[in-house]
């Protein structure tokens, strides 16, 4: 009689892995800092991938809605053999419990989200083969302030940048302060913005017609508020306008939609998105080919 080998600890381990590491993903605590977590879609092309495949970070707002935005790009990541990654930054870190905004203006109390979140996509690169050198991001409101300001830090890692209704917007300007210009910026960060670099990254914004309200972007006094926010506009239409304008003056290409008839609504966007995305990561491929 013969006997069944017995299943290992570990690879009962690994094979339980795989599992959760498979289309829409559980919500893993990164290492760089276990209060900040990310989740992922990984298409079923990743298991005969012989190359690894792109990366499409969709970066959430104050609502920390990234799991609904990961599953609204999981037929999009399907279609076109891509991982999809939602990072977490909650509320409330550091002293304030109440506070909302921290990782929109990349640094908070000690935490440099935007190094956060590229050791997040060192992290995942170590569960999936996925492609780290260079990713698309996506941002929209709190998400848009992000994605900006990282644009800024990060252009060498960026294959290309969705900007979303931003609230607040950082000009490049170095006359203006840091956030609502690039004053100290270098300072600040280490290094300067680095134009040349900025140039090369294909940008997309992207705003609903009727994103006209104001009562969450006017708010002097609070923690998100610097006194001159208001001054490129008091909408997030005419402030993402600014930021086009803006961009535009620098050398900078901005792809500019305009969603007839949508108000300030996040994945109302997403068929924008997901065109110029799809643009981008056909460009990429071309580039690699």
């Amino acid at each position: 009689m013969t006997s069944t080998p017995a299943v290992t600890a570990a690879a009962r381990t690994k094979t339980t892995t795989a599992f959760y590491v498979t289309g829409a993903t559980t919500q893993f605590a990164s290492r760089y800092d276990q209060r900040l977590s990310y989740c992922l879609y990984v298409p079923s092309t990743h298991e005969t991938a012989t190359e690894p495949l792109p990366l499409l970070v969709m970066q959430h707002g104050t609502g920390r809605t990234g799991p609904q935005y990961r599953d609204a790009m999981a037929e999009f990541a399907e279609e076109h053999g891509i991982v999809v990654l939602a990072p977490l930054f909650p509320a409330g870190l550091g002293d304030d419990p109440d506070d909302l905004h921290n990782f929109k203006f990349i640094a908070h109390q000690g935490i440099r989200f935007d190094l956060a979140l590229l050791a997040i996509v060192d992290e995942a690169a170590e569960r999936v083969h996925v492609d780290t050198s260079r990713f698309v991001l996506h941002g929209f409101s709190g998400g848009g302030q992000f994605a900006h300001r990282f644009l800024l830090l990060h252009p060498d890692r960026l294959a290309g940048v969705s900007i979303g209704a931003p609230g607040r917007v950082t000009l490049i300007d170095p006359e203006r302060e840091w956030w609502l210009g690039t004053k100290g910026f270098a300072e600040r960060f280490g290094d300067p913005v680095d134009l040349d670099l900025v140039r090369k990254v294909p940008v997309h914004m992207v705003i609903g017609a009727e994103d006209t309200e104001t009562w969450e972007i006017n708010n002097p006094g609070d923690s998100n508020w610097m006194d001159g926010a208001d001054d490129v506009g008091r909408t997030r239409v005419e402030r993402i306008s600014a930021l086009r304008d803006n961009y535009r003056a620098h050398g900078i290409d901005v792809a500019f939609d305009v969603v007839p008839g949508l108000g300030h609504d996040g994945m109302g966007v997403l068929e924008q998105v997901r065109v110029f995305a799809a643009r981008v990561l056909r460009a990429e491929s071309r580039a690699h080919g």
